[in-house]
């Protein structure tokens, strides 16, 4: 076998260049898995226009992995070689305040699969003993594919943001944003017993059709406020999550709530604008709770695999693009104009 690979290289923004590696080696603690799948993030489309974390650059992103254990160190115990494992993103230090205390997804430390290390963008990624100490690699159930393995990343957030924000039986819910996280969250939101379920969307409308929302918004025609509580009799949803970037939803959200309703901040704003305009008379005095919601604990990662698996979700409706390495420029473009749901890369084909 040659001591090359391909791999997709973020050389800076909006750059992106297919090139021939070294393949990556093993040491003793360490495992390198092949990839098989990889899923397109909408965080890696935010990268590709403005750049990594810390300016860094030359570095292989992706970071939604599924794939073979290729070689195993001596000292790994815990993975063999051709077991399929999910690899998610976030590695915590495990000494700071917030690791002491649970709260691994909030490490003052925190760096990422993508970023800080290569990535899953590439033919094989290296997993050194660091990420399997403090990061996130879990054995696939055998019933999934690599592309459905894929989508535990991102679906771990979601279930996390929803456990965190108590959605559960006989609420109502609005999600704003018709992209694969609004889709992931509109089956959490019903596999936890919800009863009414509202989506206000721009560009993937057709697409979440898929999922049947019980209200479907095309935000471009329609004031989402208004259509929310003509539905609910103007009394508001119990909860509402913003799932997208665009700080005018978490206005809306907070308008569409009814008293001592729930807002999930989900989706991050851009660092270029970062700022939302909160009506803080309708947080005091309808008593709404406003709650943030970033990344999840390892546990969650391997929950959401085992939501795949039992089809809590429908792995099936959200895959639309398969494409090979060199064509990962197109596919970022495709997930961004809402021409595909979920785009998956795969290296070796």
């Amino acid at each position: 076998m040659t001591d090359k690979m391909n791999a997709a290289v973020f050389e800076g923004i909006e750059d992106i260049k297919i090139k021939k590696v070294d393949i990556p080696e093993c040491g003793q603690g360490e495992i390198v898995v092949k990839v098989e799948a990889c899923g397109i993030c909408g965080s890696d489309i935010r990268n590709f226009h403005i750049g990594l974390r810390h300016g860094i650059k030359s570095q292989i992103i992706g970071h939604e992995i599924a794939g073979i254990v290729h070689e195993a160190g001596d000292r790994v115990k815990k993975f063999k070689v051709g077991e399929k494992v999910a690899v998610a993103p976030d590695v915590s230090c495990g000494e700071c305040f917030y690791c002491e205390h649970g709260f691994v997804n909030l490490c003052v430390n925190h760096r990422m699969i993508g970023t800080h290390w290569p990535g899953g963008f590439a033919q094989f990624v290296k997993i050194p003993d660091e990420i399997l100490q403090h990061g996130m690699v879990h054995k696939m159930p055998e019933e999934l594919s690599f592309e459905e393995a894929t989508l535990s990343e991102p679906l771990s957030s979601v279930i996390t943001s929803q456990k965190e924000a108590g959605i559960g039986l006989g609420d109502n819910v609005l999600i704003i944003g018709d992209g694969p996280v609004g889709c992931m969250h509109l089956e959490v939101a019903r596999a936890r017993g919800a009863f009414i379920i509202i989506m206000a969307g721009l560009k993937k409308l057709q697409s979440a059709k898929r999922f049947n929302p019980d209200y479907l918004i095309d935000a471009s025609n329609a004031d989402p406020v208004k259509e929310v509580l003509k539905i609910t009799q103007n009394l508001g949803v119990d909860a509402a999550i913003c799932a997208n970037p665009d700080p005018s939803t978490q206005e809306q959200a907070i308008e569409s709530v009814r008293k001592r309703g729930r807002v999930i901040l989900f989706g991050g704003l851009s660092k270029e604008n970062p700022w939302s305009k909160l009506n803080s008379n309708l947080i005091h005095y309808n008593e709404i709770t406003l709650v943030g919601a970033f990344s999840y604990p390892a546990y969650m990662h391997k929950k959401a695999l085992e939501v795949i698996k039992y089809k809590k979700i429908s792995p099936e409706k959200y895959i639309d693009r398969i494409i090979p390495l060199e064509k990962i420029v197109e596919g970022i473009k495709a997930a961004e104009s809402g021409e595909a749901l979920k785009v998956i890369v795969k290296p070796w084909i």
